[in-house]
This record gives C-alpha cells, structure tokens and sequence, in this order.
C-alpha cells in the first residue's frame, strides 16, 4: 500500500508549478488530491478533484471549501501554495498592487485554514502545509509587497503551529529559494543582476519532493520547518 493510499488532500494554486507537482507528487503516493485554482474547469481528472476558486476572492473560498467538505470529507492533507509576486522598489509600489499581493499571499491561506482546519481539528490528525519562501525570512531590496506577505504566511504557520498544539493535526513550512516556475515569465531574471538565471533555481519538482517528504512523515514526526535553496542563492554575484 502506497503511504498516502486513498487520503484526501488539498492543494491550492494547484494548476501549475509548484501546485501542480506537489498535487502529482502526493497523486504518486496514493493521495486523492482536490485542487484549487482558478484556471481550473470543475471534474474529476485521473487522482485530480478539481474545484475552480479564485482565492483573492473571500466568497469563492467559502464556496470551495464547502463544496470539499461536503462532497469528500475531512482532508488530512492542507497544501497552501497559491501566491502571487512582484519586482518593486517600495516606493513604487502601488497601494493596489499591496492589496492584490496581501489577498493572495496572507488573506487567502488565512481564510483556507480557518475554514478547513476546524474538521481536522475534530478527527485528531493531518498535516498542514504552507509553502513559503526565502522572503519568509530574508528581506530583500525591490521585493517590498511580496515579503511583507510572505512575512504574513511565517507568522501565519506559527500562530496555527501555537493554536493546535496537541490537537493531533501537524503544520509545516517550505520555505524555498528561487524557484523556475511561470511566475518569473514576466520578469526576466537573466538579465537581472544579482538574480540566478532560471537555469540555476530550484524545479517544482525539487519543491514538491519536500512536500512529499513532509506529507509522509508518521503520526509522532514533524518537520516544522525546511529551507531549500539553490546553490546560487538570490542577492549573490
């Protein structure tokens, strides 16, 4: 029997990149895994339950979360991926741009956990996973916005980590370094100094292999943090 045989997980912003491999990963090891991500048509494909949502949106996770609970149970596995990023000195940002930035990367897993974490809470186990980054706990120049919000997910991981101590259910946080995924389609990083070309950064895979590993840990183990970086980290030469 595979070690994730017929248990069902959640992985948001699971249409592509790092989402969509942690979602094959866990399918791998014999997870039924329920994806969330806007781009996505409602159906079941192979291990897939797919559940469009747009997560910048309060309602639409409400909406979401209501329909895995009632269609398919309590999940044993929270993947909380979906997240947007920026290139922007402070002073460039724009207010609306902090918004979009804050609703996806801190708004929506707050509002996932708040709505999923209850049942788990109530059947004494599972696994919470939040995907961070570098700028979880590294503050870097032009990346104002997004590692004010990535920030946001550390202290979110924390305080769930705080609240649900001995209840049975784990938290986790990835917190991976560049990483070569559609997110850096628009912003060129071979040609920034001081950035790693997307050749050098980490794969989804590379990602997702940590989720796997978190994931299957037993019962009485916690990785309650991983740090995972490419060899040539963001910032050097």
């Amino acid at each position: 029997m595979k070690p994730l045989e017929g248990r069902l997980a959640v992985v948001t912003g699971a249409s592509r990149g790092i989402g969509l491999a942690a979602s094959e990963a866990l399918a791998a090891e014999g997870a039924v895994v329920v994806r969330l991500a806007r781009s996505l048509a409602p159906g079941a494909r192979g291990p897939f339950r797919d559940v469009p949502c747009d997560l910048a949106d309060p309602a639409a996770i409400v909406r979401a979360t209501t329909t895995i609970l009632g269609e398919w149970g309590t999940p044993e596995i929270v993947v909380q991926n979906a997240g947007t990023f920026t290139l922007k000195p402070l002073d460039a940002t724009d207010p609306a741009e902090l918004d979009a930035s804050y609703a996806l990367n801190v708004r929506a897993p707050f509002l996932v956990a708040q709505a999923l974490l209850p049942a788990m809470r109530a059947a004494g186990r599972g696994i919470h996973v939040t995907i961070g980054s570098t700028c979880d706990h590294v503050a870097l120049p032009e990346n104002g916005a997004y590692t004010v919000g990535k920030y946001g997910v550390r202290a979110l991981h924390e305080v769930l980590s705080a609240e649900y101590r001995g209840t049975g259910v784990r938290f986790s946080l990835i917190s991976p370094g560049a990483t070569d995924t559609p997110l850096w389609d628009p912003l060129d990083p071979d040609h920034r100094p001081g950035f790693p070309r997307r050749a050098e950064m980490l794969r989804a895979g590379d990602v997702a292999e940590a989720v796997r590993f978190v994931a299957t840990r037993p019962p009485h183990a916690n990785v309650d943090w991983l740090r995972l970086s490419p060899v040539r980290r963001l910032g050097t030469p």
